[in-house]
């Protein structure tokens, strides 16, 4: 798998990380040999970036890693957590927790250390605290060894460039969701110029943006507005015409820019996995590309709103 160096930190990515999301039956219920499953075929196939959470699964899917793991030489992977966003509801950004959440983590995932500490969804909370108070606490973190990178993520675009106003100079990486699709660009057009110009190491996440550029289509919960979920449901028709998978089409986009260290999709199913990795060895179908972007462009960057009102 084609590695990325992450900014200034030293670390070189899979362009292809393993999301574990779906190890916490995040989205369906998942049996235990196929979430282990997973892990290893992610492994075997060099996608040897594994993003976590608390939040996934309440603390499941960092459980599940821990397992999977065990065997696993922990300088043949690199794990990135997050801290401050524990249930749909429950937001703790607190210095206290900081620590507390680390220590949790490193349990859970049975390591000493993390190679990527992000600060979760922090659009859901006041911001002053994040640069206040959470910001500081990992920093002392990383100053411990416990963590070799520290960054933050969220949905909004004014939330990203209103904390990087504070901590840009501080932190080492973000990690942005949904925001570099086949019908979202905007964290190249807007957010990676200023971090490209600090340095700043960049994650992009949600290829799939949560299954609208598959053939499935979108669960219920997704808030894209319609016109975009039609738009969807035409450049999937296309695709199917060609024999091309959308999701095939959407994946290679999101994996391809040079700038981006990493991209980030999650799967309990390791048929799922090994099939996006044989779609990364392909090329990309530059007519059908240009295709399915005509499609999107009516509605090229719409989104939904996320967190806090005064944070969107």
């Amino acid at each position: 798998m084609k590695t990325r160096p992450l900014g200034n930190t030293g670390i070189d990515l899979p362009v292809l990380g393993f999301g574990a999301s779906s190890l916490g039956q995040e989205f369906r219920q998942v049996r235990l040999d196929e979430a282990l499953q997973s892990v290893h075929t992610a492994l075997d196939l060099g996608i040897n970036l594994i993003d976590t959470s608390p939040f996934y699964g309440r603390g499941m899917s960092e459980v599940l890693l821990g397992v999977a793991l065990r065997d696993v030489p922990r300088d043949s992977y690199q794990l990135c957590t997050k801290l401050g966003r524990y249930t749909d509801r429950h937001f703790d950004f607190s210095a206290k927790r900081v620590e507390e959440s680390i220590h949790t983590s490193l349990h859970r995932l049975g390591t000493d250390h993390l190679d990527i500490l992000l600060l979760h969804d922090v659009e859901f909370v006041p911001l002053p605290q994040i640069w206040e108070e959470t910001v500081p606490a990992v920093l002392k973190a990383k100053e411990q060894g416990k963590v070799k990178a520290v960054g933050f993520s969220c949905y909004p675009l004014k939330t990203f460039h209103t904390v990087l106003d504070h901590v840009e100079d501080l932190i080492d990486c973000i990690l942005c969701y949904n925001r570099y699709t086949l019908q979202n660009t905007t964290l190249v057009d807007d957010l990676l110029p200023r971090l490209k110009a600090k340095g700043l190491g960049v994650m992009n996440a949600g290829p799939f943006s949560a299954r609208l550029l598959t053939r499935t289509g979108p669960p219920d919960w997704v808030m894209e507005p319609e016109e975009v979920k039609q738009a969807a449901r035409d450049a999937a028709k296309l695709c199917d015409e060609r024999g091309v998978d959308l999701a095939q089409l959407a994946l290679q986009f999101s994996c391809e820019h040079e700038d981006l260290a990493t991209c980030v999709a999650g799967s309990a199913n390791p048929v799922n996995v090994r099939k996006w990795a044989e779609w990364l060895a392909e090329p990309i179908d530059r007519e059908l590309l240009d295709q399915v972007l005509a499609i999107f462009e009516p509605v090229k960057n719409l989104g939904h709103e996320s967190g806090l009102p005064e944070n969107n």
